[in-house]
């Protein structure tokens, strides 16, 4: 596959030192550079598959000097197979129904996110999350995106409760998690799981290869759900290497 770098339009630039939201006592710094409004899908996708993630029109990865804890993780969705937990979770959610969105804030879905956040990760850099923050996240793009909102099924022609959302990156080799969120209230419905699974199979329907989950932090209870779906794929020095079941943690321990 051709990997698309416009080398005049693109500037990468270095992050000052600042504490790591993931790992107690260390500092991070990142590598960014502003996605081009003309062909940022294309960029997007070339920097998503060396190890970047995209915030708004920004694409970034990790730059640290003397940490490398954050590992660049996807499921190759066609090899995928179910475990049975997560056919059990697949079934727990079979009473929910899928609609895909435009990129467009809605304050039900902000309503959801400061729920998520408040109770999840209130001491996260994301717990002062404003209106005007999230409308930027949605929808100040210039890549193929869109929301998936998964709501309960309702007995009547009415929108059904929203208890779950993802933003969701369309690349030519898969399908981005950009960011999720869901109804904290719901936890015996694993939600955080379901969302992940479902892109699997959405991947698969659409003939797409992988589901980008983004980074995989070595060390962090928060990050580690990340290495439990198996087969996974981590980005290593020498490339994209597959690992399988607890051979993952143990794959990183080398990098």
């Amino acid at each position: 596959m051709t990997q698309h770098f416009p080398s005049r339009q693109l500037r990468f630039f270095l992050t000052a030192p600042s504490p790591c939201p993931y790992l107690p006592e260390r500092f991070e710094r990142k590598v960014f550079a502003h996605l081009p409004l003309s062909d940022g899908a294309s960029v997007n996708d070339s920097l998503t598959q060396v190890g970047f993630r995209r915030s708004q029109n920004i694409a970034y990865r990790p730059a640290c000097e003397a940490c490398t804890a954050c590992v660049s993780a996807r499921i190759p969705a066609g090899d995928y197979i179910f475990s049975r937990s997560e056919r059990k979770a697949i079934a727990r959610n079979e009473d929910l129904e899928r609609h895909l969105v435009e990129a467009e804030a809605t304050m039900e879905q902000f309503d959801l996110l400061r729920r998520y956040l408040l109770t999840r990760h209130a001491d996260g850099g994301m717990a002062e999350m404003t209106w005007p923050d999230y409308v930027a996240m949605v929808e100040d793009t210039a890549v193929r995106t869109h929301i998936i909102e998964y709501r309960v099924r309702s007995k009547d022609r009415a929108p059904g409760d929203l208890v779950a959302c993802a933003l969701v990156d369309v690349m030519t080799d898969g399908l981005s998690l950009v960011y999720s969120f869901y109804d904290p209230s719901q936890s015996r419905r694993s939600l955080g799981s379901f969302v992940i699974l479902d892109h699997v199979v959405q991947a698969c329907l659409m003939d797409l290869p992988y589901v980008y989950l983004g980074y995989w932090v070595r060390g962090s209870e928060k990050m580690d759900y990340k290495v439990r779906f198996s087969p996974i794929e981590l980005l290593k020095p020498e490339g994209w290497t597959l690992v399988v079941g607890g051979a993952a943690k143990a794959a990183n321990d080398t990098l």
